[in-house]
């Protein structure tokens, strides 16, 4: 396989802070505001773009995890996926905006998933999206309301996101598939 790198750790970090800008603009504000990644780098994402919006409005923002691996519709093609630990802030997610963050966005089914997980968890006031990278080929009618990236891929490619907590470095790279 040849990768090609198509973001750099400069560009994450401006893709994550006018994600933050954007999150902010929408919510008018901080306040009621909680971020939820989906893990693995989802977590990690939501972290950086919750200490992002807090330097920027001045408030603290609640950020945790959301895992949807028990709600997921593929379990039977793949049993292997081992659970995360679900983390929600100890002010819930009642009445607030909540802002799902993943790494790619790609055929819809793991946010369906995280939908209702969350449904299972409180009800709140409205429910956001907000991805690193938007590869395309949906499979339902999910849209994200934050993009850092438009990356238009084949269905044969796969999309790597390294973040440094985990891989030591941050980028995203394109995998081609040798069929």
């Amino acid at each position: 396989m040849s990768a090609r790198v198509v973001l750099q750790q400069a560009d994450i970090a401006r893709a994550l802070t006018r994600i933050s800008h954007e999150i902010l603009e929408s919510n008018r504000g901080a306040e009621g505001l909680v971020l939820l990644g989906i893990p693995t780098r989802g977590v990690i994402l939501a972290d950086r773009i919750a200490r992002i919006i807090a330097d920027i409005s001045g408030s603290p923002i609640d950020a945790g995890s959301l895992d949807v691996t028990m709600y997921r519709d593929d379990l039977a093609k793949h049993p292997t996926r081992t659970p995360s630990p679900t983390h929600i802030p100890a002010s819930g997610i009642d009445g607030k905006t909540v802002v799902l963050v993943d790494d790619v966005l790609y055929s819809g089914r793991t946010i369906r998933a995280a939908l209702d997980a969350i449904g299972d968890i409180g009800r709140p006031r409205a429910v956001r999206l907000a991805t690193l990278v938007d590869r395309g080929h949906r499979e339902l009618p999910i849209r994200p309301d934050f993009v850092g990236k438009n990356l238009p891929s084949a269905q044969t490619e796969r999309i790597n996101v390294r973040l440094a907590e985990l891989d030591g470095a941050d980028l995203v790279s394109i995998d081609a598939a040798v069929l």
